[in-house]
């Protein structure tokens, strides 16, 4: 009997053993599938982790594109310049591409965004007499903008609009006694 009472005891701590084996297990999986739990309760697990795209892929999709419509590359140019407002989108040594049956112009590179006061002494050997009246409109904007600078020494800089000054107050008026007036009249 002595031995039965062993084996008992023997396979009770067995499976005393067993089921805390188990218990854990159980917590330890239910931990590891909550982590993959994207959602709530009900949800479903992610099967793997999303792999995001890059850009290489649009690079690669718009090449694509753009030999559909069979765009061609023009060599030799050195410098393009986008002019926007006061600012100038400049591209040195871009590649461009274009496709006149599309009305399409692809300037790929760096760009490096300019004052346009900074870059017109540069491109100014490059502009013809036809942009001369485009000129006297940036030479007038640019006196505009700071005045005093273009202006000659002697000269005083008069106001173009007087109405922008804030008007003289008059004596004994205010705005209750105006408004009054006003819905009289």
């Amino acid at each position: 009997m002595m031995e039965i009472e062993r084996l008992l005891i023997g396979l009770l701590l067995l499976g005393f053993y067993f089921f805390i084996l188990y218990k854990m297990n159980v917590e330890k999986l239910r931990k590891m599938a909550g982590s993959v739990r994207t959602g709530g309760k009900g949800t479903m697990r992610r099967k793997k982790k999303a792999v995001h795209k890059t850009t290489t892929t649009d690079d690669k999709r718009l090449q694509s594109t753009l030999k559909r419509i069979g765009v061609n590359a023009i060599p030799a140019i050195e410098e393009v310049n986008i002019f926007k407002e006061d600012v100038v989108i400049q591209f040195i040594n871009p590649k461009v591409q274009a496709s006149i049956a599309a009305n399409t112009w692809v300037v790929s590179g760096s760009p490096q965004t300019k004052n346009l006061q900074d870059i017109l002494p540069q491109i100014f050997h490059q502009l013809g007499p036809d942009n001369l009246e485009n000129l006297k409109k940036l030479a007038e904007q640019f006196q505009k903008q700071a005045p005093g600078t273009g202006a000659p020494e002697g000269a005083a800089a008069a106001p173009e609009d007087d109405d922008d000054d804030v008007p003289e107050l008059v004596a004994g008026q205010t705005f209750e006694a105006a408004a009054a007036e006003e819905g009289h009249t």
